[in-house]
This record gives C-alpha cells, sequence and structure tokens, in this order.
C-alpha cells in the first residue's frame, strides 16, 4: 500500500485550477486535476485507516438536495462531510419557501451563509438537473460578489442527468485498487452496456459518466445497448473525443456479446432510451400523469423484448479468461432475487457481490476530495498539516 509521505507528494505534482470550482462533469476537469482527486481520496482512506482526523473545518454547513431517492450517494455526502468537520442539513423543498415560489436565486443565498457545500441530486428531468445545479453555482457567485456571502459554497453533482460523477469517480478508484494503479488501466477492455429491468426511467448518467470518464486513462471502452436505448448524442461524442487523445479506444455496438467478449471489467446496467427520457421530461413537467402511464407500459412492453440482455454465466464466460470484474453502482435488478427478471443472475452477483460493495466504499473518499479541492487552495499543506498533527479520529 502506498504511504502517506508518498502521496503527498502525489497530489503536490500535479497541476490543478479546481479551487473555487465546482464538481459538475469529470470531462470539465483535467487528467491532472482528476488523478489529484484520486490521489486525495486515497490519502483519506489511508488517513482514516492509521486512525488520524482529516477534520480541517471546526464549523460549517454542508447542505444537501436529493431531488431522487438515494441510499448510497446520500450517506456517501454525509460521511464525506462528517469526515471533514462539516455538520449535514438535509434541504426539503416541500418544507421550505420553494413550495411557494421562492427562485433559485434566492435559495442558493439564503441556505448559504455559514456553507461550506451544496451537494444537488437532479436526475429526473433530462436538460434540466445539470442546468439547475449551474444556476445554483451562478447565484452563489453574484451573492459572494456582492458581498452577501462570507464564501462562495463548492457544489458538488451528486447525480444529475448527464453524469453522475461521484459514481464514475468511485468507480475509477476502485478498478485502481483492482488492477494495482491507474496507469495499470490502459488498454484495459472495460463493457458499458444496457441490461434488462423490469423499471423503465432509470437515468443516462451512470453510463455516460462511464464512458466520459474511462475513456481519460486509455481504456478500451466498449458501449453496447439495444437499437433505440441511445446515450445522449453529445456525451458520446465526448467520449470518442476522449479515447482519441488518451490512446484508448471507444466503441459502440447493439450487442451484448460482442462488448463482452474479452472484457477485463463488465458493467451491465439498465437505462432509459435518450428520447423517452426526452418525452418523459415533458409529460412531467405538463404534470400529465395518464400520459406518464401510458409512456410507462409502452416502454416496459419494449424493454421485455430484451430479457436477453443479461449478465448471466453464459456471457460472463464470453469475457477475458471468463473472469471479468463485475461491476454495478448499485442496487442492481438481481433475477430471482429482487425481481424475476433482470439485469445480472443472482450466482453472478454474489460472486462479485463485496467486490460491489467495495467499489460504492470508495464514494465517501471522492466526494470528500472534491469538496476539499474546492475549498482550499493549498489542498497539498492543508493535508500536509492535518498528518502532521496526528490528531487521532478516535481517542
Amino acid at each position: 500500500m502506498t504511504d502517506l509521505s508518498t502521496l503527498l507528494k502525489e497530489i503536490k505534482s500535479y497541476k490543478s485550477r479546481m479551487f473555487g470550482k465546482d464538481f459538475l462533469l469529470t470531462w470539465e476537469k483535467s487528467v491532472d486535476e482528476l488523478r489529484q482527486i484520486l490521489a486525495i481520496a486515497n490519502l483519506l482512506k489511508l488517513m482514516r485507516q492509521e486512525n488520524i482526523s482529516a477534520r480541517c473545518f471546526e464549523s460549517g454547513l454542508a447542505v444537501s438536495l436529493f431531488r431522487d431517492n438515494s441510499t448510497r450517494t446520500r450517506f456517501s455526502f454525509a460521511s464525506a462531510c462528517n469526515l471533514l468537520g462539516l455538520a449535514i442539513q438535509d434541504l426539503d423543498e416541500g418544507k421550505s419557501q420553494i413550495a411557494h415560489g421562492e427562485t433559485v436565486r434566492e435559495t442558493a443565498n439564503m441556505i448559504s451563509f455559514l456553507s461550506e457545500v451544496i451537494g444537488i441530486r437532479d436526475d429526473m428531468y433530462l436538460g434540466a438537473g445539470n442546468t439547475y445545479m449551474r444556476e445554483v453555482g451562478e447565484a452563489l457567485d453574484d451573492g459572494f460578489k456582492q458581498g452577501v456571502l462570507p464564501q462562495r459554497p463548492a457544489v458538488v453533482n451528486l447525480q444529475c442527468d448527464v453524469d453522475h460523477p461521484t459514481q464514475a469517480m468511485a468507480d475509477l478508484g476502485w478498478l485502481t485498487e483492482y488492477f494495482g494503479g491507474l496507469d495499470k488501466l490502459k488498454g484495459k477492455k472495460i463493457a458499458m452496456t444496457w441490461a434488462y429491468s423490469p423499471s423503465y426511467g432509470k437515468p443516462l448518467s451512470v453510463p455516460q459518466g462511464i464512458i466520459g470518464l474511462m475513456t481519460r486513462f486509455g481504456m478500451e471502452v466498449a458501449l453496447a445497448h439495444p437499437d433505440g436505448y441511445n446515450l445522449i448524442p453529445e456525451v458520446v461524442k465526448i467520449a470518442g473525443k476522449n479515447a482519441g487523445a488518451s490512446g484508448g479506444n471507444f466503441s459502440v455496438s447493439n450487442s451484448m456479446e460482442e462488448a463482452f467478449k474479452g472484457a477485463d471489467i463488465v458493467y451491465p446496467k439498465s437505462w432509459a432510451p435518450f428520447a423517452v427520457m426526452g418525452k418523459r421530461t415533458e409529460l412531467l413537467r405538463k404534470n400529465d400523469h395518464d400520459g406518464l402511464k401510458a409512456l410507462e407500459k409502452e416502454c416496459l412492453a419494449n424493454n421485455a423484448k430484451f430479457k436477453n440482455w443479461e449478465c448471466t454465466e453464459k456471457m460472463m464466460k464470453l469475457t477475458k479468461k471468463g473472469k471479468a470484474l463485475y461491476m454495478h453502482c448499485l442496487p442492481a435488478d438481481i433475477t430471482d432475487i429482487s425481481c424475476k427478471a433482470g439485469e445480472v443472475a443472482a450466482s453472478v452477483f454474489e460472486r462479485y457481490r463485496i467486490e460491489t460493495y467495495k467499489e460504492a466504499g470508495y464514494k465517501p473518499y471522492m466526494i470528500a476530495a472534491m469538496i476539499l479541492t474546492s475549498r482550499f487552495d493549498d489542498v497539498h499543506g492543508m493535508l500536509r498539516k492535518l498528518i502532521k498533527q496526528g490528531t487521532e479520529r478516535i481517542i
């Protein structure tokens, strides 16, 4: 395992301009900045293992706004903020003045007087989630500039309609550990494939996050989905450009078998088609319940045509030596366990269950790293000071 001093040197070596900036999309960050986030997360993880406190805030608030259900990301955000010494406050829109028409500009400022970070999950509306996060950021910029806020809180994307950066970075962290280093990922094939689910409205942000991030590090990224289950075209283009720049490869097919063939890693995950998510957004905004029911019925019927898109033992035999690493953001739709037919066979999931839990375990550290790089100009110096102080987390 890399020691603390080695990680500190690595953190210092990277060129970073993340101070004072939000973390919204991984492809807005440089490779150096992504590497620094990963190194900081690993340092925080090691500090906790060695019982060294990472509490760098003696006071301050972390605000979380979840517009969709969440278990892992909600608790990961709370864990990350608690690790750094911040108090957590959920913003319940139903219990705030937002329900009475309060503007984004006003809300952003009113919750930020003593806040250090705002974590937002807004993945329900295609074309709206990431836009909303940027509106919050602009309001915070104005509030700080006008002297309303004593500091400009960081905004961290906890999942939007475009990307799920905390998940993708957690996945990268786990892959780095599993294969023995970030540079060991170059040339590895990861199959990011659609998989059958008995539900229809799953966001596009996880597969988009994977193809947008893993192509930055020279990986061979194979995206596969049934005809019509396209992702946002602009993100697919970004993945292709990333692969070209990193010396990797990016391919798109309509064959799960083709994607799995020779893969080192498989990531079978259901998502709704890009066109469907657009229609769903229109119906949600119109509050058209009948239209939503009709769309769901239509989409579930279409999904059922592709029940063979399942990560089975037979499918896994197509991978490299039949031993590819199975990954999932969780919760997975497990055949005969959580549903009658789903994304993954029970035997496959059980064999990799602990691995998926370890994968998820990186998320608190990635979120904490994102907060630190935004809030501290000299994050290396701050972390070095904490390690030198050696305050015990548990006395």
